[in-house]
């Protein structure tokens, strides 16, 4: 896996991966930035959060779920300190369908977590705590 970032001026960089998608991180203000894309902590926390969210998607669909949405929202804590690292991530989940079975969530979630997200993984092993939960809501026919 490759990737490419340029710095673009003031602390403006343009991220390329070697697929070809190109995303714009930034700074704010009070550091440079101009505040005009992601900050390269935040990229870090939604790639997280994509693939976690990808993982149980693709489980609910491998155990023939009826799922029809899934979000991932995402808390972190950063240390006080330089380096302001990841200390604590919580991952909550909204899984949307009809007639889900809370045990087939359940098991893509813990799946998720502890055996196929690469970027959780990764994480937990540096010494971040990592939670997560779930919640099944129920679409009307």
């Amino acid at each position: 896996m490759k990737a490419r970032v340029q710095w673009a001026g003031e602390a403006l960089f343009l991220g390329e991966s070697g697929s070809g998608h190109a995303v714009v991180m930034d700074g704010p203000p009070e550091n440079g930035g101009r505040n005009l894309g992601v900050r390269p902590m935040e990229m870090l926390l939604i790639g997280l959060g994509g693939c976690s969210n990808f993982d149980v998607v693709s489980i609910l669909k491998k155990s023939r779920q009826p799922v029809e949405s899934c979000e991932a929202f995402l808390e972190a804590e950063r240390a006080s300190e330089d380096p302001k690292v990841f200390t604590k991530i919580h991952l909550h989940f909204v899984v949307k369908g009809r007639d889900l079975k809370e045990a087939q969530v359940k098991r893509a979630v813990e799946l998720s977590a502890e055996k196929y997200c690469s970027a959780s993984i990764m994480l937990g092993r540096a010494g971040v705590e990592i939670t997560h939960d779930y919640e099944i809501v129920e679409l009307g026919a």
